[in-house]
C-alpha cells in the first residue's frame, strides 16, 4: 500500500492506492511467456497477487499501521498510548486523531 497522510494538521487522510490489477496483468503476460522452469514461480506469485489484491481498505491500512510501529522498532502493545506515540514517530506527519483512528483500526484487525 501507498499512503498520503496528513497532507495538512487538519486534513487526517490515508489514500489507499492499489496497484495489484497492474501486478496482476504483468505476471498474467509474464506467465504466458515463461518457461516451464519459471511457471511454478510466476504462477504462485500470481495467486499472492490475487491474495493480496482482495484485501480491504482497512486490513491494508492494519498492515501499513503494523508495519509503520516495526519500523522504528515498537513492538508494544498496539492498542497502547506508546503506541500511538511510535505512530506518530513513524509518520510525522500524522495528525493525533488520524494517529488514533489508524491505531483503533489496526487493533480491530488481528494479524
Amino acid at each position: 500500500m501507498t499512503g498520503i497522510m496528513g497532507l495538512s494538521r487538519k486534513n487526517s487522510v490515508v489514500l489507499t492506492i492499489r496497484d495489484a490489477d497492474v501486478v496482476g496483468a504483468a505476471l498474467r503476460r509474464a506467465l504466458a511467456e515463461a518457461s516451464p522452469e519459471e511457471r511454478p514461480g510466476l504462477e504462485r506469485a500470481a495467486a499472492l497477487v490475487e491474495a493480496t489484491a482482495a484485501a480491504s481498505e482497512g486490513e491494508l491500512r492494519a498492515r501499513w499501521v503494523r508495519s509503520r510501529l516495526a519500523a522504528v522498532g515498537f513492538t508494544g502493545d498496539i492498542t497502547s498510548v506508546s503506541a500511538v506515540r511510535a505512530l506518530r514517530q513513524a509518520a510525522p506527519e500524522l495528525s493525533l486523531l488520524a494517529a488514533v483512528q489508524l491505531q483503533k483500526e489496526a487493533a480491530a484487525r488481528p494479524e
